[in-house]
């Protein structure tokens, strides 16, 4: 593998609030994708790779799995409309999220935890439905790890 610039991958980040992961290639390279807010698939984004790894800036934001799956799920939750069960999960994080704004006040601890179990489990279903897809990005193990 060429310079990572001290990563080890899979390494996650935001860019311009998109969520972006770089992972480890086959024949030992790089590949960066970033998330289609239009199909909550993965686009590829290798013109990204040194700019992530060694150039930086105020829109990039390294993060952690559990917080790439968090705002992969965020944005997918957000952005995306439809029908099925990964749908209607999206539609109970809704519902809670706007419930707590309606009531002016933070999520209990509660609603957090109930959030982020529903993220990590709709990552999981998105990220097999995009497998089966043939979408060659989709990774449903990052929320297993």
């Amino acid at each position: 593998m060429g310079d990572t610039g001290g990563l080890v991958p899979p390494a996650f980040f935001s860019y311009y609030d998109a969520p972006v992961k770089l992972v480890e290639t086959a024949d030992g390279g790089l590949a960066a994708w970033r998330l289609s807010r239009d199909t909550g698939g993965w686009a590829p984004a290798n013109e990204l790779i040194d700019t992530l790894l060694f150039v930086g800036g105020d829109e990039i934001d390294q993060l952690t799995r559990d917080e790439f799956i968090q705002q992969t799920e965020y944005e997918r939750g957000y952005c995306l409309r439809g029908e099925g069960p990964i749908h209607a999960l999206y539609e109970t994080v809704r519902a809670i999220n706007e419930a707590q704004a309606r009531e002016r006040r933070y999520p209990t601890p509660e609603e957090v935890a109930l959030v982020t179990g529903i993220r990590r489990r709709t990552f999981v279903l998105f990220e097999e439905q995009l497998r089966e897809a043939g979408d060659p990005a989709a990774d449903p193990e990052l929320a297993a790890s």
